[in-house]
C-alpha cells in the first residue's frame, strides 16, 4: 500500500461514526469511540528470507513517509511510550481500548490530536525476527 492509500483509509476512519458494540470491521477492529486497522503486517509465509527482510525495510520506509506525511498535515506528534500501559495491564488495572490494545501489541507511538480525535500510529518490530506491524488507531477516546 502506498502513502497515499494509507492517507486515505486513516481519512475514512477519521470520519466514520463510531459503533455502539466492538466488532470487525475491514482491516480492524471497531467498538465504542474507536477505529483500529492494520495497514501493513508480516502474515505470509515466507521461504526466501531476503525478500521478507526487503519487505520489512519497505514497511519502515511507508511508516516513515507515513508520519512525515501527518507531521507536514497537522504538525509535529507526541511520541507517547507505552510501557507504562503495559505495566499497569500486567498489574490488572483495566486501561480502556484501543489503548489496551496498542499496549500489548506496541513500545511507541506517534499520536495527534485533530478536532475531537486522537490519530495513533504504531510499528512494531519484531525483536526476535524479521516480522512488522504497521497500524492505526483512531479514537476520542484520551490516552491513558
Amino acid at each position: 500500500m502506498t502513502t497515499a492509500l494509507y492517507l486515505q483509509h486513516i481519512d475514512r476512519l477519521r470520519s466514520r461514526e463510531f459503533p455502539a458494540q466492538r466488532g470487525r470491521s475491514g482491516s480492524g477492529v471497531s467498538g465504542p469511540g474507536y477505529h483500529s486497522a492494520c495497514l501493513s503486517a508480516d502474515e505470509e509465509e515466507w521461504e526466501d528470507m531476503a525478500q521478507r527482510l526487503e519487505q520489512r525495510a519497505q514497511c519502515v520506509a511507508d511508516h516513515d513517509a507515513l508520519i512525515a506525511e501527518l507531521t507536514r498535515r497537522w504538525q509535529e506528534p507526541q511520541w507517547i511510550c507505552l510501557w507504562s500501559a503495559q505495566a499497569r495491564l500486567v498489574a490488572g488495572e483495566a486501561i480502556p481500548e484501543p489503548w489496551a490494545e496498542f499496549a500489548v501489541g506496541f513500545d511507541f507511538l506517534h499520536l495527534w490530536h485533530v478536532e475531537d480525535r486522537w490519530i495513533a500510529v504504531g510499528l512494531d518490530l519484531e525483536e526476535e525476527g524479521p516480522g512488522w506491524d504497521l497500524s492505526v488507531t483512531v479514537t476520542e477516546i484520551a490516552p491513558p
